[in-house]
């Protein structure tokens, strides 16, 4: 098998975040890893905070409806449509690097 150059990575880490992403660890598309680095979503131009999960390539987002519960506990969600625009607040590059926080 050929071996890569030194001067290229063979995976390189991205900066885009996936196109789903879910905060319920019972969910197909949680990823800890991901959720470890800090996603931000901007939905419709606006920054939101409570997002539970989001689609890019069908436009919407889950957010809690309030503070009601289901039977299970679980927090009962509203599925709003738009345009969904997720961001890393930590770049990949400075995972590893110390001393530099943002306030935000």
């Amino acid at each position: 098998m050929p071996k890569a150059p030194d001067n290229v990575s063979v995976n390189p880490p991205t900066d885009t975040p996936p196109d789903r992403l879910s905060l319920d660890p019972r969910s197909e598309h949680y990823d800890e890893a991901l959720l470890g680095r800090g996603v931000g979503i901007k939905f419709n131009g606006q920054e939101k905070r409570n997002v539970i999960e989001y689609s890019v390539s069908e436009g919407w987002i889950r957010a809690p409806a309030g503070r009601s519960r289901d039977r299970f506990g679980q927090p009962m969600t509203i599925k709003l449509q738009g345009k969904v625009e997720p961001y890393f607040e930590d770049s990949a590059q400075s995972e590893g690097a110390e001393g530099a926080a943002s306030e935000g």
